[in-house]
């Protein structure tokens, strides 16, 4: 599964986060921590410094991007702890970080809320300037748009604690799985039904499901016995439930994320890529991977179209 993207779950929870989960079905505006934003633990903004502008990097932002001095960035807004929404307030790992990014070249990053396969074909019509949603850097897409790398991340699996099924990554055939519509987690879940009936078993029932958090329903609710995510996301959603679920299996295929900017736009991606670079840096990037518990896919150089895994 050598492209894959982003996304996340929940699980048996007290009353007022699972109250919570419930609205969550057919709608994105959810808060799937059950309170306050924030990971687990850490919950703080932690002194996060505002960037200063660099006017060199300012200036390579195309003009009539700047010009109303915002950059309208499309994001699935569905998928803590990268991207998600809490109280009303689109927040999350790419959020501040796209904000920071911002800061830096001196224009404001605003966030639009889109279903996550209609971000890319809103680009190319020009509704968006740039996406921030967990896209992880793959072939396909690197023809498509210019992709900057700003973090690695890998696929993890998930069941109810206790694994009641008693579920490996090997031991999925006749199993309802469930994934986000439109991520790389579906195309690995394929191939993975191709082999199980190829050995004579039954084919993975894969549900795929437009919003992350109805994934997460179907899995809380028992309709499916596994979900498949981004390695933060399940991460984060274990936390978030006091431990009410496990990950089953090791993290694999681990790929970078990347900023994803229209093709054609000058230096638009070196821009990007500077003002990136820079908080890298000066040590605001790891501050805000630390403020959502993601610090362990952090990456200490941003690259424009960097080759991607596999």
């Amino acid at each position: 599964m050598a492209l894959r993207t982003r996304h996340k779950l929940l699980a048996l929870l007290p009353t007022l986060a699972m109250a919570t989960l419930a609205a969550a079905c057919g709608t994105v505006q959810d808060n799937p921590s059950g309170g306050g934003g924030g990971a687990p633990g850490n919950t703080s903004a932690a002194a996060i410094p505002t960037p200063t502008k660099d006017d060199a990097l300012a200036a390579l932002v195309p003009a009539d991007f700047k010009s109303d001095g915002k950059i309208v960035v499309g994001q699935d807004q569905s998928y803590p702890p990268n991207e998600f929404v809490d109280s009303g307030q689109v927040v999350g790992m790419d959020v501040d970080l796209g904000k920071a990014i911002g800061q830096k070249l001196g224009v404001e990053f605003t966030f639009e809320n889109s279903a996550f396969d209609g971000i890319i074909p809103g680009l190319a019509a020009g509704r968006y300037e740039a996406a921030m949603s967990s896209f992880t850097i793959n072939a396909e897409r690197l023809q498509q748009v210019d992709m900057v790398s700003y973090f690695t991340a890998g696929t993890s699996a998930a069941v109810l604690k206790g694994n009641p099924d008693k579920l490996t990554l090997d031991t999925l055939c006749g199993k309802n799985v469930a994934v986000q519509k439109g991520t790389v987690q579906v195309e690995d879940l394929e191939g993975r039904t191709a082999k199980c009936t190829q050995a004579g078993q039954g084919a993975i029932n894969v549900q795929q499901f437009q919003n992350q958090t109805d994934a997460n329903l179907a899995l809380t609710s028992k309709r499916v016995q596994a979900m498949v995510a981004d390695s933060p996301v399940i991460d984060y959603a274990i936390k978030v439930t006091g431990n009410q679920l496990e990950q089953v299996g090791q993290t694999y295929d681990s790929a970078p994320y990347g900023i994803i900017l229209p093709k054609g736009k000058g230096d638009f991606a070196k821009a990007v890529q500077g003002a990136l670079q820079a908080l890298i840096d000066d040590g605001t990037y790891k501050k805000i991977l630390e403020k959502w518990g993601v610090q362990q896919g952090a990456v200490t150089k941003a690259e424009v179209n960097p080759a991607p895994a596999g």
